[in-house]
């Protein structure tokens, strides 16, 4: 593989470019057309590399990419997962470059989906040409990206229910995933849930004045900020009823195991710029982002927050947390856990809706398995370190579902790394990792 990206390096950047300047933005309607043609786009990258069959098919929402290559329906199937939509780019002045304008600097390519997604996912699709290039597949391969997994998937489910033959494979590929670091490759053997609400508090019937009625009314924000307060207590513990009743403990075993990888909290702490962490008690912070569930507020406003003053007090106030689950945790059995919580705790003298978003479940893979040994395989060969098992603390809530529905398990071999910022300005992916990536991938399918 590193050879034939050698002797095809311009060509693949320029083929991942153009599908990086397509702003396939799948929460904001006004680019549903740049969905459909960034689905083209790769639909016909499948077809130039090798896939007999490569369509556009539709959902209840964004479009989805199936495409296979069946050389042998005895072999092993494997079904590659991965999403061509976006983040959203603001605050568009903090990039340093145009967010769909890919550029290489520093040995990385800059630009909204350079790493989440489509740089991952354009790695693959090489893998395979290079494969069916050189005469080199061993197996079925299937593709599926979608177009919604940044606004949590809402259609892929149902869409895999009703296609569920079709995408019949022995296991799930995935690279929508960080490793811990280049000189530390890992790979995840689990991923967290997400439960994703969100909170408006009303109090009188429109704003008011603050001299006249602050100190006489109950202010939306300030019972909002006091509901949010409660949520969380003095040890970093979460406060609804029933929150962790299926919370599984992890044997002190499980804990040295995962312990092995490396975390140095001082060079965490200056990356972030902050002079302290938090979180549970008794919990490391690898730990408290990968073995337990937590809860933040993603946004909070009402009110006046324009430049200068207005005193006003607000009418309404709203707030939209998330909360990260661990395996064993179902989302919705959560949200209505939150509902419920929220419902008996509001303040006097104001009103409260809550609503769920979306979400989905955490999952596990054993770390015995035939796929994860070859990947471990593949990429101790690529990097001359044997990588480590991790547990990621994003989600990608389908992908339990999609584990249900098919029976099979993902491996998440993602190369990613935390300085790539994803979800933020000026997202980047390491050149050298989007090559590392490639030649472990083809390395799997050799060792799978």
């Amino acid at each position: 593989m590193k050879q034939y990206y050698a002797e095809n390096k311009d060509r693949f950047i320029d083929e991942l470019f153009n599908l990086l300047r397509i702003p396939s933005i799948s929460s904001e309607p006004e680019h549903k057309a740049d969905m459909y043609r960034c689905a083209e786009e790769i639909s016909g990258l499948l077809r130039k590399a090798g896939a007999d069959r490569a369509d556009v098919m539709e959902t209840e929402g964004h479009p989805v990419v199936y495409g296979e290559k069946i050389i042998d329906p005895s072999l092993k199937t494997i079904l590659v997962y991965g999403h061509y939509d976006v983040q959203p780019v603001d605050p568009v002045d903090l990039w340093k470059s145009g967010p769909f304008d890919p550029q290489i600097r520093d040995g990385a390519i800059y630009a909204r989906g350079a790493n989440d997604d489509k740089g991952q996912s354009f790695m693959h699709i090489k893998a395979f040409e290079y494969l069916t290039a050189k005469g080199m597949q061993r197996h079925n391969i299937k593709f599926i990206l979608e177009g919604e997994e940044e606004i949590g998937s809402p259609s892929l489910a149902k869409w895999a229910r009703e296609h569920k033959d079709m995408l019949a494979c022995d296991i799930i590929l995935v690279s929508d995933t960080t490793m811990i670091g280049e000189d530390t490759p890992s790979i995840n053997c689990g991923m967290r849930g997400l439960t994703y609400m969100e909170i408006e508090v009303t109090g009188p019937n429109k704003d008011l004045h603050s001299g006249h009625y602050g100190g006489a009314v109950v202010n939306p924000l300030n019972a909002l900020c006091k509901i949010i307060d409660n949520l969380i207590d003095k040890d970093g513990r979460i406060t609804v009823k029933g929150f962790y009743d299926d919370v599984v403990e992890l044997s002190a075993e499980d804990r040295a195991m995962l312990a092995k990888a490396p975390f140095d909290a001082e060079e965490y702490r200056k990356f972030l710029d902050i002079d302290d962490v938090d979180g549970e008690r008794g919990y490391s912070t690898p730990e408290r982002t990968g073995i337990r569930p937590c809860l933040d507020v993603n946004g909070i406003w009402g009110g006046f927050t324009g430049e200068g003053a207005k005193t006003v007090l607000p009418s309404k106030a709203h707030a939209k947390i998330s909360m990260r689950t661990v395996p064993n945790q179902d989302w919705k059995k959560i949200a209505k856990l939150f509902e419920a919580h929220i419902m008996a705790n509001v303040p006097k003298g104001v009103r409260v809706k809550v609503t769920a978003h979306h979400g989905g479940n955490g999952f596990l893979i054993p770390i015995s398995s035939p796929a994860y040994k070859a990947a471990s395989r593949a990429i101790h060969e690529v990097y001359g370190i044997e990588p480590v098992p991790n547990r990621g603390g994003g989600s990608i809530p389908v992908l339990a579902e999609m584990q249900q529905i098919l029976k099979a398990d993902p491996l998440l071999i993602g190369f990613g790394l935390e300085r790539d910022t994803i979800h933020s300005p000026n997202e980047s992916y390491l050149l050298s990792q989007f090559e590392k990536g490639m030649e472990s991938i083809a390395l799997f399918y050799k060792y799978f």
